[in-house]
This record gives structure tokens, C-alpha cells and sequence, in this order.
């Protein structure tokens, strides 16, 4: 089982924590003034990259507080957690063949 680390709480199995979506994903600032489309691109469409993701989580069998996490989506490794509403850390993915690309570009 994976341990995901809480910031209040420490770390703690994948069993107690929930997925909240992407991080960072700003409230439309007039809800109303979106058409049906728009609204649908806030409510549905979130980015999907392979490598590093920031991502919202919530313990929910612990102190119930959401925090943001960067989590790489090729080795599902967090690489950092940090409370909501902080910037978020710049991170680059530690899975083997995205450390063999970059040595490869380096090389170029």
C-alpha cells in the first residue's frame, strides 16, 4: 500500500485519503455570464499529462483538511504535498524514461 504523506497529519496508507481532482483550477469570477459550453469546459475537461501533476486531495479518515499534491502520473510517486492555496513547487518527473529523455535532449 502507498503512503501519502498529510501535512498535518504525516504519513499515512492511500486508504484514508480521496482524490479531488486537478489543483488549481480557478472559479469562473461571473458563473452566470458562461453559456452551456463554457460551463461544460470548467465543469469537464482538466488536463491529463504524463509525468508531474498537481492534484487536490482530502484525508478523509484523518483531520478531513484538503491539501494539494504533485503526483507523477507515470510512476504515481507524490513528489511533493503542500497546503491549499500555496504555490505550488516546481517539479520535474523522477520516472526512469523521463530522466532518459532529458539525458538524451541534454546530449543533443
Amino acid at each position: 500500500m502507498q503512503l501519502i504523506a498529510c501535512p498535518w497529519c504525516g504519513q499515512r496508507e492511500e486508504a484514508e485519503f480521496h482524490y479531488g481532482g486537478q489543483a488549481h483550477v480557478a472559479y469562473p469570477e461571473d458563473p452566470y455570464a458562461l453559456d452551456d459550453e463554457q460551463w461544460a469546459q470548467y465543469v469537464f475537461f482538466r488536463d491529463n499529462p504524463k509525468g508531474p501533476f498537481a492534484e487536490r486531495w482530502v484525508h478523509s479518515a484523518g483531520c478531513r483538511r484538503w491539501f494539494n499534491a504533485v503526483r507523477d502520473t507515470v510512476t504515481h510517486e507524490f513528489l511533493a504535498v503542500y497546503e491549499a492555496g500555496a504555490t505550488p513547487p516546481s517539479i520535474t518527473s523522477t520516472a526512469p524514461a523521463a530522466q532518459q529523455r532529458k539525458g538524451q535532449e541534454a546530449s543533443r
